[in-house]
């Protein structure tokens, strides 16, 4: 897999997405109200920033076509990506467009459920297609990180909308669902 073509299309895909992620938190950062909401998306931002930096040393070495580096390997090729020196894509990123345009809490939060959704979905197609071991330990962690960022996404969403409880019964918990 880390040789083919699909593979390194695949992964300058994801290495799009992460900087669109990392923008988009960073804005959300500097957007909502609450403190406990800009901590959570600093932390989110710093986050898509390692991200990328394991796509980017993992991109690297796939499209030398040798086997992929582990993910610590894998920060370090792609280390020397700080955010300032990110490329810079033609036009606004969609995702703090939309932010711009409504800037809630509310709204930043179910836009980044959406992101860390794709994420979810885009990283376990890859592990499914993965055929090493060193592929499948990099996209399961990449995996299950952004599992977790949907979870905290939920769980500040579920506290700010005060949901989650129906005539005194938790009737939705992120601690109960199911992967």
């Amino acid at each position: 897999m880390a040789s083919d073509i699909k593979t390194v299309e695949r992964l300058e895909t994801a290495f799009k997405t992460e900087i669109a992620g990392y923008r988009f938190y960073s804005e959300a950062a500097a957007t909502v109200a609450d403190e406990k909401g800009r901590n959570i998306f600093a932390h989110l931002a710093k986050e898509e920033l390692e991200h990328i930096k394991v796509v980017h040393g993992i991109s690297e070495t796939a499209r030398s076509g040798k086997a992929w580096v582990a993910f610590d390997d894998a920060i370090r090729v792609g280390g020397t990506l700080d955010s300032g020196s990110l490329p810079i894509y033609p036009g606004q990123d969609a995702l703090v467009e939309r932010l711009k345009k409504n800037q809630t809490d509310l709204n930043a939060l179910r836009i980044g459920m959406e992101i860390e959704e794709a994420a979810t979905e885009f990283y376990s197609m890859m592990l499914k297609d993965a055929t090493t071991p060193g592929e499948k330990v990099i996209l399961t962690k990449l995996l299950e990180m952004e599992k977790g960022h949907l979870k905290i996404l939920r769980w500040e969403s579920e506290s700010l909308m005060r949901t989650g409880f129906w005539a005194g019964q938790i009737e939705y918990s992120v601690e109960k669902e199911l992967d």
